[in-house]
Parts: C-alpha cells; sequence; structure tokens
C-alpha cells in the first residue's frame, strides 16, 4: 500500500505542475487573441479606405473595369477544364487546437471539388499540410508551397509578400495597358502559375461559436467585383476625384487590396486558432482538476486505511499483551 501511496503522491505532483504550464498557455492564447483581433479591426477601416478609393476610380469612368494578373491574354482560348485554380489555406504548426485544421481541410476540399479544374493549393501550417497530402491521393489537387505560421503580428507581412511572390508574380509582371475608351486602362498580365482565380480559406470567428470556416474568392479582378464596389455611396457629401495618373492609382489600390485582404485572413486566422488553443486549454484546466480531485481523494482514502490498519495492528498487540499480563 506503501508504493501506491507513492505512485499517487507522484501523480498528485505530475498533475500540479501539468497544470501550471496549461494555465501558461491558455494566458498566452488569450494574450495573442488580443494582438490579432486589434489588428483586425484596424484593418476593416482601412480597408474600408481602399475600397472607397476604388470605388471612386470606378464610378468617375477613368478606368476600365479591371482585369486581375491571372486573367488570359488576348487571343488565348479558355478551356475551363484546364484552368488552374489556386487556393491559399491557413491552418496551425502547432496542436492542442482541436479540430481547426480538420474542419478547414473538409471545408476547403468540399468547396473546391465543386469548381472546374485543376487544384493548386499554398498551406500556411504544418499540420493543415500534411492533412492535406494526405487528401490529394484522392481528387486532383496539388499541393504547392508550404507557409510558416507567423508567431506575431509584424511577422504576419513578410508572410502576405512570400504569398503574393508565390501565387500571382507574373513572368512579365501585370501591366496597365490602354483601353478602348480615352484615359480609360486596362490591367493585364499572365500569372506564372497559369492559375486564373484564387481562393483564400481560414477560419474566422464567429459570434455563438469560437470559429467558423469561410472563404474569399480574390481574384479575379472581375466586371461583378467592380460593378460591386462602384455601388459603395461616398460617405459624405463632398465628392473625390482622382488626381494624377489613373493607372498609378489603380495600381496603388489593387495591390493595397490584395496586401490586407490576404493580411485580414491570416489575422483572422490566428485569433480564431488562439481562441480554439484558449478552449482547449480551459477544458484541459477542468479535467485536470477533476483528475487531481479524484487523485487526492484516492490519496486520502488509502492513506486513511493504511492508519486504520496501523491502529487495529497497535490495539490487537495492545490486547494480547494485556491478556498475557492477565493471566
Amino acid at each position: 500500500m506503501s508504493d501506491s501511496l507513492a505512485s499517487l503522491r507522484r501523480k498528485i505532483e505530475g498533475a500540479r505542475d501539468l497544470r501550471s504550464v496549461v494555465s501558461t498557455m491558455k494566458a498566452m492564447a488569450a494574450a495573442s487573441i488580443g494582438q490579432y483581433e486589434r489588428s483586425t479591426r484596424a484593418l476593416d477601416d482601412y480597408y474600408r479606405a481602399v475600397q472607397l478609393g476604388l470605388s471612386v476610380c470606378f464610378r468617375t469612368g477613368m478606368l476600365s473595369p479591371p482585369v486581375s494578373p491571372l486573367s488570359p491574354v488576348a487571343g488565348e482560348k479558355i478551356n475551363r477544364e484546364n484552368d488552374v485554380i489556386g487556393a491559399v489555406l491557413f491552418g496551425s504548426d502547432q496542436g492542442l487546437v482541436g479540430q481547426f485544421n480538420e474542419v478547414m481541410a473538409d471545408y476547403a476540399i468540399q468547396t473546391l471539388a465543386a469548381l472546374p479544374g485543376k487544384i493548386r493549393v499554398w498551406v500556411m501550417g504544418e499540420r493543415l499540410h500534411d492533412r492535406l497530402a494526405g487528401m490529394s491521393v484522392h481528387m486532383d489537387l496539388q499541393v504547392a508551397g508550404l507557409f510558416t505560421v507567423p508567431l506575431s503580428v509584424k511577422a504576419i507581412t513578410p508572410l502576405v509578400g512570400r504569398i503574393l511572390m508565390e501565387t500571382l508574380t507574373s513572368r512579365a509582371g501585370p501591366t496597365l495597358t490602354p483601353s478602348s475608351g480615352k484615359g480609360e486602362a486596362r490591367l493585364t498580365g499572365r500569372n506564372r502559375n497559369g492559375v486564373r482565380q484564387l481562393y483564400l480559406f481560414y477560419n474566422s470567428s464567429r459570434s455563438g461559436a469560437i470559429y467558423a470556416p469561410v472563404h474569399q474568392r480574390l481574384l479575379p479582378l472581375d466586371d461583378g467585383w467592380r460593378s460591386e464596389l462602384a455601388g459603395i455611396p461616398w460617405p459624405t457629401s463632398k465628392l473625390p476625384e482622382v488626381m494624377g495618373s489613373g493607372e498609378a492609382t489603380l495600381h496603388a489600390l489593387i495591390r493595397e487590396y490584395l496586401f490586407v485582404s490576404l493580411f485580414r485572413a491570416c489575422a483572422e486566422s490566428l485569433a480564431s486558432e488562439n481562441a480554439s488553443r484558449l478552449a482547449a486549454m480551459e477544458r484541459a484546466e477542468k479535467n485536470i482538476d477533476q483528475l487531481s480531485a479524484d487523485l487526492r481523494q484516492t490519496f486520502y482514502r488509502l492513506r486513511q486505511n493504511k492508519i486504520d490498519e496501523e491502529l487495529f495492528d497497535v490495539i490487537a498487540g495492545v490486547e494480547a499483551l494485556a491478556g498475557r499480563i492477565s493471566s
């Protein structure tokens, strides 16, 4: 029984140490959620400003409907079945996030499978990458690249730059060419990866749930995209106008649109990842507390039994000694 007590004592101490580790990870996850949520809120205002700028460009008629760097060049035949559909998926490198990566992989595969063409994906996070690599055997899907998950808000910017370089870099670079109308311009160029469409898949925080998988079509920048932006009303009675070169303005706004879209998707994914980890740590705390309570209860019961046995032995010895003396 002494061995059992010693074993229980070690388990109780181990549970206490594990509880300390879980509490530390919980605090780190909570702090990380805060910084990513603040960056997302700040980006919302900037994203709105970029949208308003594009809206002004389109409403003034200075620019024709833009064609993304992924659109076919003039004279090129379009074959939807041979088109390459690109996707950037945001997952995690570390564990203890519940079904975070599994939910994202299943959602992305289900969405992409309904689209015609070959699928090429770039993945942020080793765990999501490994899961997709196994699933690619059963469908026409190529895992083209892996990105390391950034550990802070400052690390998101260089990550976005690498994603844009690998997914959207054109052989000759996207260029603005004159359109048929006076003063109009059109963005053209061909992507080196043959990608016609580009989607972003990430987990986003939702009210009533820790997170939910969502997706956004980033490219092409087609007529529907232009019409949607052109319909955004200007927030004041003072109407703006585009100053200087319309081509340079379009280039700058589209670059910012792509950058902010990727940055926000990454920040929301990281916030959701840490929210999932925080929930997992809270569950772990409850389980550890329950385990510790059970271990202590078992320990006290066994120790009391041992004390009772020793007392019974003492009483039995005293009674035996008293019997000998009386005889």
